[in-house]
């Protein structure tokens, strides 16, 4: 089995999961947050819907530069619609997947590397990077996300399984 056939219906699950909790993203709330140290609803959905971006990055190219030299610094969008958020999630998503499902065993433990204006910040392997910086990373922020909404009486889709809002 490949790298890309273990881990396309993983990838396929948590983006369908996660794109349920962006469905209900709250247009009157995105600027609502927890704590002043925390990131918005809006900030938050907005990193979501980012975070498969990244993948073709990774799993085709050696590094990304989040400070390239000569270049604007890497933000995250501030969209402010929830079709926006979505329409960026779902174009995400599907480069995602075409560099996920085209990606060769071969070069799957490649090194791929963060930087910061030139300088390496991590290097690991592109399946490592892959399975941080997009799977675990998107269900950090849509745990995060999920408790928001709690504290908003917003209804929390069943994610793993039932939620106090949705049995299945």
């Amino acid at each position: 089995m490949t790298f890309a056939q273990m881990t396309l219906p993983e990838f396929d699950h948590e983006m369908a999961t996660t794109r349920k909790l962006l469905e209900r993203i709250p247009e009157d709330k995105l600027a609502w947050k927890a704590h002043a140290k925390s990131n918005t609803i809006g900030w938050n959905a907005c990193h979501l819907a980012e975070i498969p971006g990244w993948g073709a990055n990774i799993l085709t190219e050696s590094h990304f530069d989040m400070n390239p030299t000569g270049n604007d610094p890497y933000t995250t969008p501030d969209l402010t619609s929830r079709k926006a958020i979505l329409d960026f999630f779902d174009t995400n998503v599907a480069l995602c997947r075409k560099a996920l499902a085209a990606v060769a065993d071969a070069d799957i433990m490649a090194p791929w590397q963060l930087r910061d204006h030139g300088s390496v910040i991590l290097e690991m392997p592109r399946a490592v990077a892959f399975r941080t910086w997009i799977l675990s990373h998107t269900i950090h922020h849509r745990g995060i996300l999920s408790v928001y909404f709690r504290l908003n009486d917003i209804p929390v889709p069943a994610i793993y399984g039932p939620s106090g809002d949705e049995q299945g």
